[in-house]
């Protein structure tokens, strides 16, 4: 499987894993535990989930700010849990992941997993925020390097 498919599954992976730790409270290898035994995940991809959902939540607090930032008339607790989970997954991987895919890439699969397990409305609202969150990026790169 080439490394782009393989990327995309982490992904979504990752984004079932904290769906459910966010409304069960497992803990991430438990929901990783679930996951691998109802889906046919590879060991490579289910690693990377298990990791990018550990990040996301390490990282929870700060991420949930910069939703409350980017999306104010939103509370994050009143967010659907998919939206909400598909938006920290794409924040982790935007502003803590020093390997990460470019910017347009982690949109357009935010928007892609928005497109298969969201609601009809979720994928306009998931590129409108990540969109906000990656211009802040890049202009804090541009600051950085001038």
């Amino acid at each position: 499987m080439s490394a782009i498919l393989e990327k995309r599954k982490s992904r979504a992976a990752a984004l079932q894993v904290l769906y459910e730790v966010d409304l069960t409270h497992h803990d991430v290898k438990i929901a990783l535990w679930h996951l691998c035994g109802a889906t046919e995940i590879s060991t490579e991809s289910a690693q990377k989930a298990g990791e990018m959902a550990s990040g996301t939540l390490a990282n929870l607090k700060k991420i949930d700010k910069q939703i409350v930032l980017y999306a104010p008339q939103w509370p994050v607790d009143q967010l659907s849990p998919i939206d909400r989970n598909i938006l920290r997954l794409s924040i982790y991987e935007i502003k803590y992941c020093l390997d990460g895919a470019p910017l347009k890439v982690v949109i357009n699969e935010a928007v892609e997993l928005a497109k298969a397990f969201g609601a009809d409305s979720s994928s306009r609202f998931i590129n409108g925020v990540l969109s906000s969150v990656a211009k802040n990026v890049e202009l804090s790169v541009k600051k950085r390097v001038v």
